[in-house]
């Protein structure tokens, strides 16, 4: 049974039929419960990226969006737009360095515009990164405690070796009685200062 309703396109009202009970055979390729979506998605993917439209170059593009594993039609565009970019970062690198011995300006252009895609598509990424975490930074906060009776620094390595459980058992420390003590200066510094005063 198939939900219709309607919107309102500039002048004209369209009526669209949605399926209140999506299957999302294809959710796995561009993250929309709508199958309609994901393969629109797939579509414009595969006509952005240049070469011969076959079945093994439409095979190896699917499988590079499925293994992105996109979990919503946001993250569906950007896999997409990703793609795009990186394809066009490679093909530019290649005319670049193709051309830059015999045609030294258009290689050197070729390869400007190769770095502005393979940025775009790492820019592309950190907001992938940025969706999937909300924009929230985790904080992991490490609580060191230490018993004010057995404080002890080592600049040892100790590793699992029998040979170093001797060495191992010397570095535990062992308890003190009395907290170390503060060291004050006996006397105050004096500085000479220019002119032979003298400056406390």
């Amino acid at each position: 049974m198939n939900k219709s309703t309607k919107a309102k396109l500039g002048s004209k009202t369209a009526t669209v039929r949605l399926d209140p009970n999506p299957k999302g055979e294809w959710k796995a390729v561009a993250g929309a419960d709508h199958d309609e979506w994901n393969l629109r998605q797939a579509r414009l993917v595969l006509s952005a990226l240049p070469g011969k439209h076959d079945d093994e170059r439409e095979r190896a593009v699917i499988s590079g969006m499925l293994d992105m594993r996109p979990a919503d039609p946001i993250e569906g565009i950007l896999i997409g737009q990703i793609m795009a970019a990186n394809e066009a970062a490679m093909r530019l690198y290649r005319l670049g360095w193709l051309n830059v011995e015999e045609y030294p300006e258009a290689g050197t252009k070729y390869l400007q515009q190769a770095d502005k895609s393979a940025r775009t598509a790492a820019r592309l990424i950190e907001r992938l990164d940025q969706h999937r975490g909300r924009g929230q930074q985790q904080i992991i906060v490490k609580h060191v405690t230490v018993n004010a009776d057995q404080a002890m620094v080592a600049d040892s390595i100790v590793t699992g070796k029998t040979n170093d459980a001797l060495s191992a058992a010397k570095l535990l420390p062992a308890p003190i009685d009395q907290p170390m003590q503060n060291i004050e200066p006996s006397q105050k510094e004096v500085a000479s200062v220019e002119g032979g005063t003298k400056r406390k």
